[in-house]
């Protein structure tokens, strides 16, 4: 599974809810997990493999994977931090986010069972990361206008190298 970076447009769309969720979904979710390990992610939505799937998986440290099948957010708090986040998607690019602090997500595992989790910390950071791939929305789209112009201009530059 090869991970499509910046300027494919399936990176850009909404994702689709997946219709039904049976071995090819889990078989998906696994390969996935195998992907974000091999590209030493913490995380790695379906649209970052080209499928405009709504379907993300996250694996940090000290915590086993887990996978997030159509996940709905039903709470983030007012709390906010900063921490620097990159993308297998902008491979070389770091920037500080400022994002909710805790959260509370509901979604299906690879097993079709449904799950409510509330997380906070890094942990809650990957997952909206992970969550923002669904909607279309990139790290890079968080940051202010300079910010990111000069971000894509390094990245670019890079790219051409």
């Amino acid at each position: 599974m090869e991970i499509v970076i910046l300027g494919n447009e399936v990176l850009r769309q909404k994702a689709q809810e997946v219709p039904e969720i049976n071995g090819e979904t889990k078989a998906l979710a696994s390969t996935m997990i195998e992907t974000m390990y091999r590209g030493k992610g913490v995380g790695l939505a379906a649209p970052q493999v080209g499928l405009a799937q709504r379907i993300f998986v996250v694996g940090i440290e000290g915590d086993s994977p887990r996978v997030f099948i159509n996940p709905s957010l039903l709470e983030t708090s007012e709390e906010l931090s900063d921490y620097e986040e990159g993308c297998l998607s902008i491979p070389g690019v770091y920037s500080k986010v400022e994002r909710s602090q805790a959260i509370r997500i509901q979604a299906w595992n690879e097993r079709g069972r449904p799950f409510t989790l509330d997380a906070d910390g890094f942990l809650a950071r990957v997952i909206l990361h992970e969550y923002d791939h669904l909607e279309g929305v990139l790290f890079i789209d968080r940051l202010n206008q300079m910010k990111r112009e000069r971000l894509l201009k390094q990245y670019e530059k890079r790219m051409r190298a």
